[in-house]
């Protein structure tokens, strides 16, 4: 939690930038820091109320009720949402590899806008089943009385669940892979062209070998998202505590991909890097001036 915290505040410090907001991308990678963020502290949120709920500290129906359909719920549209911004990042690279000169800036950034407010209402849509048969459950034993949150779908919701669930995994992880590909392979023409001595192929391994952090994201996140996938076709209750570890296993790996955004899209790029350095100098000017005013 500690480290995805640390991650979602440099990136939304990187990305929090007039000049790299003013293309689509920005916009993008900007709403990918925050829901990245959000995502964070919404599960550590869960996390310490779970752990608290269970030790009976907490026993307000009202409130465990509210956030029982609310957190798990935020938690699907961020990850959601995360998953389709990167998506767009991926488009908006391989649109202005592809137009090159006749790439405006203007307009892929009104574009952004709309994308994204589009992804909103439809990431809140697809997930607001969540909301509908989220309810408490009280178990109560010799030794203790636990209150549980559970999900509970008909055949029919749970169906159009795991599509959703289909949708928004295998759709954005599709479009990240085209779009690097176009990416590699649009540049590695381009330079062919001045740089006639060497070979396409001698080119296409040195733009593989440049862009691979591009290239390992999408891998990485199939094989940390696909248990979350899995375990929405393959809904049951637990029957050991074999179970446990595995259903615990598959809901937690999917929140490693938001927190690799700083990994992923700023340590690679060095105009990042400088804007990162650029706006952490600022805030470090802007605290000491407030110091000594206070001073």
């Amino acid at each position: 939690m500690v480290v995805g915290f640390i991650n979602g505040v440099l990136a939304l410090i990187t990305f929090n930038n007039k000049i790299i907001c003013k293309v689509g991308c920005g916009l993008y990678l900007l709403g990918s820091s925050i829901t990245t963020l959000l995502t964070t502290i919404i599960f550590g949120l869960k996390f310490w109320i779970l752990i608290v709920a269970q030790m009976t500290f907490v026993s307000n129906r009202l409130f465990l009720r509210i956030q029982c359909m609310s957190l798990d719920f935020i938690l699907r549209v961020c990850l959601n949402m995360d998953q389709w911004l990167n998506a767009c990042v991926a488009i908006e690279r391989a649109v202005t590899i592809i137009k090159a000169t006749k790439f405006h800036k203007k307009t892929s950034k009104k574009i952004a806008k709309i994308v994204i407010v589009i992804l909103v209402i439809f990431t809140i849509g697809t997930s607001i089943t969540d909301i509908l048969y989220r309810r408490l459950i009280e178990e109560d034993n010799e030794d203790y009385k636990r209150i549980w949150c559970i999900v509970s779908y008909s055949s029919s919701v749970k169906t159009f669940n795991s599509i959703m669930h289909t949708i928004h995994f295998l759709t954005p992880v599709i479009i990240n892979l085209l779009g690097v590909i176009i990416l590699i392979t649009r540049k590695s023409r381009q330079r062919s062209i001045f740089q006639i001595n060497r070979n396409f192929k001698e080119l296409l391994k040195e733009q593989i070998s440049e862009h691979k952090s591009l290239l390992a994201a999408p891998i990485l996140l199939v094989i940390l998202a696909l248990p979350r996938l899995i375990l929405s076709f393959v809904s049951r209750c637990m029957e050991s505590t074999n179970d446990a570890w595995l259903f615990l296993i598959g809901y937690f790996l999917p929140f490693i991909p938001p927190m690799l955004t700083f990994v992923v899209f700023i340590l690679p790029s060095k105009f990042y890097k400088q804007q990162l350095h650029k706006s952490l100098a600022a805030y470090r000017t802007n605290v000491q001036r407030q110091l000594n005013y206070i001073i």
